[in-house]
C-alpha cells in the first residue's frame, strides 16, 4: 500500500483497510510492550521514534499520550489502543473496551492535609480543590455536597496544598507520593487500569472488527496464561479419582496412562494461587512426581 494510502484525516477517513494501532508512551508502554511480545507481537522503534513498525499484517502504530489515545479513538482516527480507564471516564468517551489488562493499576482519589476533613467546619470558605481531572472532580465535589471550587492543575498535583489548594484529586498506585507531601487520602473517586479499546467506527467495519478480535484473543490467552500454571502428576489406579478431584482445572483433567499399565499421568491448568494448598493434598492423595511449569497462551 502506498505512503499516501495510509493518511489518516481526522474524521477516520483514509486508511482503507490498514488497522491504526495506538501504543501509550510513558509508565504505560513497557507492560504493553512485554504483553504484546508475550502474545508473539513485536513492536520495532525507528527513526521516526513516535512510528513503531509492529510485527501485525497492514498495522500502523502510532506512540500518543493516554489522553491523546482516548481522544484519537473516539474520532475514529485510531481504530484500537490502549488507555488508563481513568481517562476514558474523564473524557467521557464513547469508545468500546475490550480488555482489561489489569496492568498499571491505580485509584483516582481526593486526599487533603492530615485532619482537614475533620474540621470542615472551621475553614469558613469553599474548599478549592486540584486537579488534572475536571469531570471526576467536579462529580465528586457534587456528590459529597461540598461547597468547593474546582482549579486545574497541570501535573504536580500533590504540591497544591496546603498553600494553593486545600484538597486534590489524583492517581496513585501506593499513596506514597501523598503521604510524602503530608496528605491523606479522604476518598476513593475511581479505580482505573490500563486497558484495550476500539473506536465505534472500527467495530462497524467487518475487516477491522475482525482483526480486533483476533487481537484481544492473543492478548486475552496471554492474561490467562499469567493467572495458571500447568501441573502434571503421577497418580496409582487406587489413588486416580483423588487427585483428579484436587485439580481445578479449566475443563477436564487431561489423563494418559503410563508406560507398563503402573499408573496415570494427570495433567491440568491450574489457578497460580491456588498451588500452595494443591501440590500438598496431591502429596497427601497419593500423588508422585509432581512438575509444575509456566504457560505462555491459553486458547479454550
Amino acid at each position: 500500500m502506498s505512503q499516501d494510502n495510509n493518511i489518516v484525516g481526522p474524521a477516520g477517513t483514509g486508511g482503507g483497510q490498514t488497522l491504526r494501532l495506538a501504543l501509550p508512551k510513558g509508565r504505560m508502554q513497557d507492560g504493553i510492550l512485554v504483553l504484546l511480545a508475550d502474545a508473539g507481537i513485536r513492536v520495532t522503534p525507528t527513526a521516526r521514534g513516535y512510528r513503531p513498525v509492529v510485527s501485525l499484517p497492514d498495522c500502523e502504530a502510532k506512540i500518543l499520550k493516554h489522553q491523546n489515545i482516548v481522544e484519537m479513538l473516539e474520532l475514529g482516527s485510531r481504530d484500537v489502543g490502549f488507555a488508563g480507564a481513568d481517562w476514558v471516564q474523564e473524557l467521557d468517551a464513547d469508545i468500546v473496551e475490550l480488555v482489561d489488562t489489569g496492568l498499571d493499576p491505580v485509584s483516582v482519589v481526593a486526599a487533603a492535609p492530615t485532619g482537614l476533613f475533620d474540621r470542615l467546619d472551621e475553614v469558613g470558605r469553599p474548599l478549592v480543590v486540584a486537579s488534572e481531572y475536571e469531570t471526576l472532580t467536579r462529580a465528586w465535589i457534587a456528590r459529597r455536597g461540598l461547597d468547593a471550587e474546582f482549579v486545574r492543575s497541570f501535573g504536580a498535583t500533590e504540591v497544591f496544598p496546603p498553600e494553593d489548594a486545600d484538597v486534590i484529586v489524583d492517581n496513585t498506585a501506593t499513596g506514597s507520593t501523598l503521604r510524602a507531601n503530608d496528605l491523606e487520602i479522604v476518598d476513593t473517586v475511581i479505580t482505573s487500569s490500563t486497558r484495550l479499546y476500539a473506536s465505534p467506527q472500527a467495530m462497524d467495519n467487518e475487516n477491522k472488527r475482525e482483526r480486533i478480535e483476533d487481537l484481544r484473543l492473543l492478548l486475552t490467552s496471554v492474561l490467562d496464561a499469567r493467572k495458571r500454571v500447568m501441573i502434571e502428576v503421577n497418580a496409582p489406579e487406587d489413588r486416580l479419582n483423588d487427585v483428579v478431584s484436587l485439580l481445578p482445572c479449566m475443563r477436564e483433567a487431561t489423563v494418559s496412562p503410563l508406560y507398563g499399565d503402573s499408573g496415570y499421568s494427570v495433567k491440568a491448568a491450574v489457578l497460580r494461587n491456588k498451588l500452595p494448598e494443591i501440590v500438598p493434598a496431591i502429596k497427601a492423595a497419593g500423588g508422585t512426581d509432581v512438575v509444575v511449569t509456566s504457560i505462555s497462551q491459553i486458547v479454550p
